[in-house]
């Protein structure tokens, strides 16, 4: 088991408490942090990106002018990809940009995480974190207790904490649910 210092949020320690080492003392891949990374950041790409072919761009239903005799080069629309306000020739599509991780290898990155975390000594477990409302000041003078310049703050349903942290930019919110291996590393 590891051992932890706990803090107050005036960054005072009030003891010790135990992580399991299967979580906090894994032996650290880099490669499977940036799989999940990689994966995560892709399923919030919209895909959405789409232009138009010669055959979906309104209007050149006639021939432009005749075949022959006039000098120039045959044409069968003014919507050919040549022809000014013609279609796009191998433009975007919408695509679904969704990369698959297996539930193993996402929960060992984020061991991984969290083990490199608690290696690196980023890692602070602070003994309460209420705060009598939620301002935004009580949040930041929590955080500059702390000297972070960018941090994540973890708590499971604490409103008041949440709503003081939506106005510092250089500071995030999450619930324990919704950690995940790109915002922890």
């Amino acid at each position: 088991m590891a051992l932890v210092k706990v803090f107050n949020t005036k960054n005072k320690e009030v003891g010790e408490i135990d992580l399991p080492d299967a979580i906090f003392k894994v032996e650290v891949s880099s490669a499977l942090i940036h799989q999940a990374v990689v994966t995560q950041l892709a399923g919030r790409r919209r895909g959405t990106a789409s232009t138009k072919t010669k055959a979906e761009v309104r209007g050149g239903g006639k021939k432009p002018f005749k075949q022959k005799g006039t000098g120039n080069a045959r044409q069968g629309s003014t919507r050919s990809p040549l022809m000014p306000g013609g279609g796009e020739t191998f433009g975007p599509r919408p695509r679904s940009y969704f990369k698959a991780l297996p539930k193993k290898m996402a929960q060992a990155a984020m061991r991984s995480a969290l083990s490199d975390k608690l290696a690196s000594e980023r890692l602070i477990i602070v003994d309460d974190l209420k705060i009598s409302a939620a301002k935004t000041k009580e949040v930041s003078s929590i955080i500059n207790a702390f000297g972070f310049k960018k941090s994540l703050l973890v708590d499971s349903d604490n409103k008041d904490l949440e709503f003081g942290t939506r106005n510092l930019a250089r500071h995030k919110f999450l619930r324990t649910e919704g950690v995940n291996v790109y915002d922890n590393s």
